[in-house]
C-alpha cells in the first residue's frame, strides 16, 4: 500500500506533516550556486557525490550548474542515476563479484560508466565483464591515501594495477581515485590540511610513477566538503568529489576555518520538520523524529535557532527536547532540526519536501521530489 507523502505542492509550510525530509530550495540553489563558481573559477571538475541526496533531480540540477556527472558507491545507485537522464557516472567504490559487474556493464551501454579497482582481481572481473557485453569501462585506480579504507598503495603497487587496466581491450585507465574521507571532519584547518598535503604526497608520487611507466594520468579524483579547498590549491588533484555542500550538515558545522570560526562556506539547506506531540513538564518537549527519522553516526540532531534547546534521547519515534524551558515549543507547535549526518539520514525518508520562501511568511511547498535511491544498497 502506498504511503502518503507528508505534504503536497501548493500547501502552506504549516500545513506539511511530520516528520518530514524539508529542503529549503533558495539556500539549496545558493550552495549549487556557490560551488559551481568555486569550481569554475579555479578550473577544477566537479563531480558531486550522489550518495548525499539519492536524488536523480538534484543531480540534474548539479550537472546543470557545470558539473561533469555524478559519482556514487552502489551500482544501484548508478542505475537509478541513469535511468534518471545522467550520462557520467563514476563508482566510486571497489565493485566486486560477476553480477554486479554485468549490472554495470548494461549500464555502460547507454552512458559513460567508470568505475574503480585496487587489486588485479578487480581488473580481470571488469574486463571479463565488459567482453561479455562489448562495452569499455573507465576505470580509475584507487590508491589509499590516509583513509585506511579501500585503496592499493600508492607508488609501484598502483602502477602495475594500472599497467593491467591498459592491457586490456576493454578497460580503459583513467586516472586515480585519491579520496581521503577521515580528513573531511577533521575539526581544525590545520589537521585537515596537514592530512591532504600527506595525501597529496602519495598522489603525486603515484602520478609520477605512472608517467615513468609510459601512463597518461588524466584524472585524480577525490576531496570532498571538508576539505576541497586544499585539494584545489594542491595542483595535484583536477576533480572533486564534494558531496554533502549542498545540504551542509550539523557536523560539517563543526569544523573550523583558519580563523577559529565555524566553516560557512555554504548554508544549511536540509531540515528535519518535527512535531511536539508531548510536553509533560516544562523542560521537556517530546518531539515525533528519533531513530527511523534522523541519522546519529555523526552526533545528534541541531534544533535550528532555537538557542537553549537540546536534541537528546531519541528512541525509535521520539526525540527528546530539553534545556531553558523558555526555549522549548509548545505542544502541537513544529520545529526544524539540522541533522547530523545528512547521507543517511536522507536514506530514511521517501520524499524531500521542497520548500519556497522557508522562512518568511509565505512559506510554501514547491515540489516533492522523490528519493529514488532511497535503499539502493547492492
Amino acid at each position: 500500500m502506498p504511503l502518503h507523502p507528508p505534504a503536497q505542492a501548493g500547501q502552506r509550510f504549516s500545513e506539511i506533516d511530520t516528520p518530514a525530509l524539508v529542503l529549503d530550495l533558495d539556500a539549496f540553489e545558493r550552495n549549487l550556486v556557490a560551488m559551481a563558481a568555486y569550481t569554475q573559477a579555479h578550473g577544477i571538475r566537479l563531480r558531486p557525490h550522489a550518495k548525499t541526496h539519492k536524488s536523480p533531480e538534484i543531480a540534474l540540477r548539479q550537472i546543470a550548474h557545470g558539473a561533469v556527472g555524478q559519482c556514487c558507491q552502489k551500482v544501484s545507485e548508478a542505475e537509478i542515476l541513469v535511468a534518471g537522464g545522467v550520462q557520467d557516472v563514476l563508482v566510486s567504490n571497489e565493485v566486486a563479484g560477476a553480477a554486479k559487474l554485468d549490472r554495470l556493464a548494461q549500464l555502460a551501454r547507454s552512458a559513460k560508466i567508470s568505475l574503480c579497482v585496487d587489486h588485479l582481481d578487480g581488473v580481470r572481473e571488469a574486463a571479463e565483464a565488459a567482453a561479455r557485453h562489448d562495452v569499455v569501462f573507465d576505470v580509475l585506480v584507487e590508491i589509499d591515501v590516509g583513509g585506511r579504507r579501500c585503496g592499493v598503495a600508492p607508488g609501484e603497487a598502483a602502477v602495475r594495477i594500472a599497467e593491467a587496466v591498459s592491457r586490456s581491450n576493454t578497460l580503459r585507465f583513467g586516472g586515480l581515485q585519491a579520496y581521503h574521507g577521515t580528513a573531511q571532519h577533521m575539526r581544525s584547518i590545520d589537521e585537515r590540511r596537514e592530512a591532504i598535503e600527506r595525501a597529496g604526497l602519495s598522489a603525486r608520487n603515484t602520478v609520477e610513477r605512472l608517467a615513468q611507466a609510459g601512463l597518461s594520468c588524466g584524472v585524480v579524483s577525490g576531496a570532498g566538503t571538508g576539505t576541497y579547498e586544499i585539494e584545489t590549491g594542491s595542483g595535484i588533484w583536477n576533480e572533486i568529489q564534494a558531496g554533502s555542500y549542498i545540504f551542509m550538515d550539523a557536523d560539517y558545522a563543526r569544523n573550523r576555518q583558519a580563523d577559529g570560526t565555524p566553516f560557512r562556506a555554504f548554508e544549511h539547506a536540509l531540515f528535519i520538520l518535527t512535531g511536539v506531540m508531548s510536553k509533560p513538564v516544562p523542560d521537556r518537549a517530546i518531539v515525533d523524529a528519533g531513530h527511523k527519522a534522523a541519522a546519529i553516526d555523526s552526533g545528534m540532531p541541531m534544533p535550528f535557532r532555537r538557542e537553549g534547546a537540546v536534541y537528546t534521547k531519541p528512541s525509535d519515534e521520539h526525540g527528546v527536547l530539553t534545556g531553558d524551558p523558555i526555549a522549548l515549543p509548545h505542544r502541537g507547535e513544529h520545529i526544524l532540526l539540522v541533522p547530523g549526518h545528512c547521507d543517511p539520514t536522507v536514506n530514511l525518508h521517501d520524499w524531500y519536501v521542497c520548500v519556497r520562501g522557508m522562512h518568511g511568511p509565505d512559506a510554501h511547498v514547491e515540489a516533492l521530489w522523490p528519493v529514488a535511491a532511497r535503499g539502493a544498497l547492492t
